[in-house]
Order: structure tokens, then sequence, then C-alpha cells
């Protein structure tokens, strides 16, 4: 009875979208039967306004003039409720056929409160807060007359030279993947009826994060199984997940830039995985297809739209060429017809031919963005992305008593605590780690302040630093006399906490760097901080995984903090006080040095695997280095400590659906309550195409107080053991499998099991 209610429910739901899509159609077929050539063209345009957020180097001129002649189907980078109802006005009192603008923002981490930088969050390994970000971003964002967003940014990154993978969630497909659905859920919340919800936009698509020697904007090439296996999940994650646009990446893919790349575009996006939302592309992404070499404007214009690519992101090559194409066979009416009409659907489902003003409410500002709770969430989130590296003797968590050294260039700094793309973030807003500490910690701390070092001496790189927003502030004093002053600092305290790191803009885009250490002056700093013999507590702020040899092997406790938003300051106190005990897991490996780059924890076997032996000359190895990372994928510390039991099969032979559970027995053993990420890996040591070592399947976050155990289970499907093959079919073989559970990649529990088909 139950079961046939649910199939009456969901046919009855079924035939309800039908309705709704059928009244859609006929309402788009009648708006485009009255549409010039010149309007539909119109609405494949999207520009940014002169004297606003500018998110690359170009902006667009008559913006206003082309609003009113309809040759503009959404703006950019302009937000306030006041702002954005100007250019709306214009588009729906003065165009000929009064269709409104969409209006999209970078909201990638927060909107005005910011939230930690995305791969600081996937650290967290918790989807509801990560989901519940998202809905707050998209809440303060449609508050401020937004109604699309640029996010979520899902590429795959296992470079960390590449400063976009501070934007990203690591290396790991499955994790990504549940990640990019949690983040569309969270900004197009259930119901477009609402107007706190927003189009949700993933990027970049596709491999961008995969680009040679880590920099930003390079070529990419890689097997089709690599894409299908490792980088094209997330994407298609969010793709089911019901995302509504989808940004096309900035690199080529089969020698074809993804722009005008109709394999990935139309064949593998629509065709294959049911796509039916709009293609954008990324800033002036059309016109960068000549430098790559595929023609002029009027040619790469029309290979784009060729491709599937709906929208043209500021270079207005559509809106300059697609007319005279159109007459010279280039491209067809039926292209046209199809791009604008996704981009008409698009406002449609938004309500914006009902209200073009439902997201300008101008009381909704003050109630709906920066508020008290927003900010008390962006904390909680903060402290549960922070992980630690080190503790040695049990450093932390501090005592609220004594004196401290607090020393470094992000000690005291506000400019940089938000991060890379805080579009509209304000920084003065900013809680600093001087202020954080005296809000947990109270006046039983004394603290003895001293900048120590600048973030680098190198004028060159501040002063390009500082091209867009001048948020690195240079002290005039020598390197000698800020690190004599630490010194006297540190020599008069307890311990020593220095907060040392990049400034937020050596991440993120067009921020690659070739070696992703400490600056040396900052290195320099800590050396003679550690010549005091005070207990030396190392802050880490960064947009990537860093090189940190001598730090680990020096500092007496290290705390990856990366850029944690607005609340960065109170989040990091929280955790060096132990008003939280750290529980972030890395999910990006953090190399020994830049030679061990690319390194991530899903590799393949060689055939000549090294396995421990020094002087076995001829293995897969370095000479000079390990070929382990520093800290793997999944690593993290906690101010307690866990045991893990040896694993429990219920079985041992299975065979076709049959499900296998999987158990361990966690026990906190040391003396603070703490939260687990308990982590399942399967390995396929033989199959028809080589495997990698091991993939992460799933994991559970707990909670144990001192002494408590808990059984955790995973229950194990053939669904988890499929591959792509040779011929890109996604099966599972049958074999030999081992199971591994664990703390990290690396520190696992294994068993083996036997599954037929």
């Amino acid at each position: 009875m139950k079961k046939t209610s649910l199939l009456i429910l969901a046919g009855l739901f079924s035939l309800q979208v039908q309705a709704q899509d059928a009244k859609m159609d006929a309402f788009i077929n009648k708006l485009m039967g009255q549409m010039t050539i010149d309007e539909k063209i119109g609405q494949l345009n999207l520009v940014t306004p002169g004297g606003f957020t500018a998110t690359g180097a170009t902006v667009s001129q008559n913006v206003e003039e082309n609003i009113k002649s309809g040759k503009v189907g959404g703006l950019f980078g302009i937000y306030d409720p006041a702002l954005v109802r100007k250019p709306q006005e214009l588009a729906v009192k003065n165009s000929r056929l009064h269709i409104p603008l969409l209006f999209g923002l970078d909201v990638i981490h927060g909107h005005k409160t910011s939230f930690p930088i995305p791969l600081a969050i996937s650290t967290s390994w918790d989807l509801e807060r990560i989901e519940k970000s998202a809905r707050i971003a998209a809440t303060e964002a449609t508050a401020d007359g937004l109604n699309w967003v640029f996010s979520p940014m899902v590429d795959i990154a296992r470079d960390p030279r590449w400063g976009r993978i501070s934007e990203s969630s690591g290396e790991d497909h499955y994790l990504g993947s549940l990640i990019a659905k949690a983040m569309v859920r969270g900004y197009q919340g259930k119901d477009w009826k609402s107007t706190n919800t927003v189009l949700a936009c993933v990027k970049h698509f596709a491999l961008y994060g995969a680009v040679e020697a880590g920099r930003d904007y390079n070529t990419t090439d890689m097997s089709r199984i690599k894409m299908f296996e490792y980088y094209l999940p997330p994407y298609k994650a969010a793709v089911d997940a019901g995302v509504a646009s989808v940004m096309t990446s900035f690199n080529e893919i089969d020698a074809i830039p993804a722009t005008a790349n109709k394999w990935l575009m139309t064949d593998l996006l629509r065709k294959q995985w049911g796509f039916k939302g709009l293609v954008v592309t990324d800033y002036t992404a059309i016109n960068e297809m000549t430098a790559h070499g595929l023609g002029d404007l009027q040619q790469v214009s029309a290979k784009a739209l060729n491709a599937g690519t709906d929208m043209d992101m500021v270079g207005e090559g559509y809106l300059t060429t697609l007319k005279k194409s159109l007459k010279e066979g280039k491209v067809t009416q039926k292209e046209i017809d199809l791009a604008c009409r996704r981009i008409l659907e698009a406002k449609y489902k938004l309500g914006l031919f009902d209200d073009p003003y439902r997201y300008l409410d101008e009381k909704r500002p003050a109630k709906d963005i920066f508020t008290a709770e927003n900010r008390a969430f962006a904390r909680e989130l903060a402290v549960r992305s922070q992980v630690l590296l080190k503790n040695a003797h049990q450093t932390l968590p501090l005592k609220k008593s004594g004196s401290i050294a607090l020393v470094g260039p992000l000690a005291n700094d506000r400019k940089n605590m938000l991060g890379t793309w805080n579009i509209a973030g304000d920084w003065k807003k900013a809680v600093t780690v001087a202020e954080g500490i005296t809000n947990v910690a109270g006046e039983k701390v004394k603290i003895n302040y001293a900048k120590g070092a600048n973030f680098t001496t190198d004028t060159l790189l501040i002063q390009r630093l500082n091209a867009q927003n001048g948020l690195v502030d240079v002290d005039p004093r020598s390197p000698e006399a800020m690190i004599e002053e630490a010194v006297q600092a540190a020599q008069k305290s307890d311990i020593i906490v220095a907060v040392v790191g990049e400034a937020q803009e050596m991440s993120g885009e067009a921020s690659s760097r070739s070696d992703i250490g400490i600056p040396d002056n900052q290195k320099d700093l800590l050396k003679a901080l550690k010549k005091t013999g005070k207990p030396l507590v190392v802050v880490l702020m960064s947009g990537r995984p860093l090189t940190l040899t001598w730090e680990n092997e020096n500092a007496d406790a290290m705390l990856e903090a990366w850029f944690g938003g607005t609340e960065s300051g109170n989040a990091v106190a929280d955790v060096l006080f132990g008003n939280y005990n750290p529980s972030g897991k890395l999910t990006a490996t953090f190399p020994r040095n830049v030679g061990q780059i690319p390194i991530y924890y899903n590799h393949k076997n060689t055939g000549r695997p090294y396995e421990g032996v020094l002087l076995d000359k001829f293995k897969s190895r370095y000479l000079d280095v390990s070929n382990d990372p520093l800290f793997p994928f999944g690593y993290g510390l906690s101010y307690t400590t866990f045991s893990y039991s040896d694993v429990k099969l219920s079985k041992s032979t299975l065979k076709g659906n049959e499900t296998l559970k999987a158990t361990v027995t966690v026990a906190n053993t040391g003396k603070y309550a703490g939260e687990e990420v308990v982590q399942l890996y399967l390995s396929d040591p033989v199959a028809s195409v080589t495997r990698a070592v091991k993939d992460l399947k799933g994991f559970q976050k707990i909670s144990l107080k001192p002494g408590e155990s808990k059984d955790v289970t995973f229950d194990i499907t053939p669904e988890q053991l499929k591959f792509y093959n040779s011929d890109l079919k996604y099966d599972w073989e049958a074999g030999e499998f081992h199971v591994h559970i664990g703390t990290n990649s690396s520190e696992v529990k294994t068993a083996k099991i036997t599954w037929n088909k």
C-alpha cells in the first residue's frame, strides 16, 4: 500500500512538472516569436559595468545604451538592491520587450559574511555545515539583489602550485562530488519561488585543476580514463543535483579549448549527462581562444556557439559577430534560438518575468546580511576547518593564563583574514588573531606582540600582490630589527605563537607559485624564535598546502588555519585555547618539497614500486627525498588520541549484489572529548586496467568522550567497486578487494575479501 502511494505521488509530481514546463515553453515560445535576431543575440551577452567589482582585466563599455536596446542578458559585479534596481529598470522599462536581467557575482565562500576559503571548508568533512554555508551565502546574496552565483568551483586539484586550489575541495573526487552536491543544494534551495534561492553555477568545466606545472590558464592533457575516473565526477555530481548553470574553463581538452569543445559541452554535458541549463563562459574566454590559435573573434565566437556555449561573459564576441556569422552560414538560427531559450528559461524559473524586482527588497540587507547569527556560524565553521598538523609534548591547548609572545605578519593583520575571492567581504570587519586571543583568553593572558617580519622582502612580489587591492602593508624597518623585537618579546614570554604563511593574494586566481614554502624572511623569524628555547607554536595561514619540512622538525605544534574568513581570529583562538578540539582532516596532500609535485594519495603503482629498501636501486623513487608526503590526504590530529581495532567483515566471500558490512571499533584513548573522521578506502589489486593504490569510498564523523568507544560500520556494495575500463564502461570486475579503514589515507587497518559476479 505504501509503495503504491509513493508511486501515485511520484506520478502526480511528474505531471505537475510537465505542466509547469509546458507553461514555461508556451511563454518563451511567444516571447521569442516577438524577438528580433539582435535581441536574441543580446540575451547571450553578459557584461560587467565599470566602477564596480571587476574580476578580470576588462570592463564592458556602453552598458546603459546596450541594456536599453535589448543587447544585454545579464550583469555581474554589481550588488546592493538600490544599485541593482537601476539597470533592471533600464531593461524592464526601456527595452522594447521589457526582458529582465540576470545579476551574478562570484560568491565563493560567503557573501558579506565571509566563511573560510573552500579548501579550508572541505577539511571539515562536514557536509551539513558546508550546505548551510551555501544556504546562508544565497540568503545574503539575494538580499543584496543577486540571483546568480558563480559557485561552486569543483575542479580536482592535485598540484598545490596552482593558486586556485584555494577555491577547490582538494584532490579527491569522491569527497569533492559530495561537497559539489551539498553546495548546489545550499545555493538553490528547494523552491525557485523563494526569494532566497539563486542559480548556482558549477565551474570550471572541465579539468581546469590539472593545468600543467600548476600554472594558471595553462594546458591540460590527460587520458579519458583518468578524466572520467577522477576529474569529471564532481561536475557530474553537480549536474545530478540540479545545478542551473555551468561555466566553461580556460584550458583546452584534447587540443580544443573547453569553450569551443562540442564533445564536452554538448555530447558529454547535455546528451550523456542530461544537463538542461545554461552554459556561460568564464571571463573573456571566447576572446582568449584567438591566442590559443583558433582564429579571429568571429571565428572563435562561432565555434563557441556551435559547441553549445550559451552566454558570453564580457568579451562581446557573440554580440558583435554572430549576426554576421549567421548571414555567412557559420552559425544557424537554431543554435542562436537554443542559447537564447536557455537564458530565458533561467529567468523564468527565477520568477523574473512575474516580478523583475523580487530580489530588490531594500529592507532585506539589514535583516539578512552580516547578522550576528551568520557571524556565529562563520566562527563555528572556521574552527571545524582547521587542521592540527603537529602537537609534540601536548603543547596545545594553551592555558588561559601566563604570557604569550604573539608574532608574525599575520598575528595582528586584519586585511588578509578573509582569503582570496571575498568579493563582497569587508576586511575592516574581520577579527584579527590578536583580538581573538583577547576575546577567548581574557585579561589573564598577557600578550607580548611583535610583527617580527613582513610577508616577504621581495619588493616586486609586494607590488604584484598590491596591484589590485593593496592589502599587504610593509613595515619599513629592517628584517633584523623586526626579528630582534620578536626575540625580545619571546624572551619575556612563556610560549611563542607565530602566525605566518601567505598573504591572501599569494593564492587564488593568477597566483601560482613555483616555491610553496613560507617566504625566507618569515622562516628566518622562526629560526630566531627557535633559538630562544621557548615552546614554539606555528599557526599557518595559507590558501594551499605548503612545504613545511623545517617547520615540522622544529616547531612544537603546528596548526593549519588557512584563511578563515570574517571570524578568523576568534576561530584560531578557540582552537589554540581548547574551546574547540580540532577535527579537520586534510583534503590535499602536503609535499615535502616541490620536486614531489604532483603528489596525491590515490596514485597508481608502477612496475617497480619502491618498498622501503634504501639501496634497492632500480625502483621508482627519489635519491634525495622520500616518496611519502609530509602530511597525507585525510591527515589531521586531535588534542586527544584515537585507537582503531582490526577490520571486522560480515563476510569474506560475496556474490553479485550482496552488501558487505565492514566494522571497526574506534576508542578515545586520550584526555579530551573529540571528533574523528573515520575513513573507508578500497583497493582493487587485479583488474583489466591499472587501478589506484586506494580510493576513498566513505567516511563517518563521530564524537567520543574520553574512554568512550564506538563501532563504526560501512555498508559496501558492488557500486563502490565500479571503475571505468578501456571502453569507458563503468562496471566492476570479480576478484579480490582490500578494505581499508583508518584515520587517514596512510594509516589504515586492512582486510581482504573475494567478490564474485
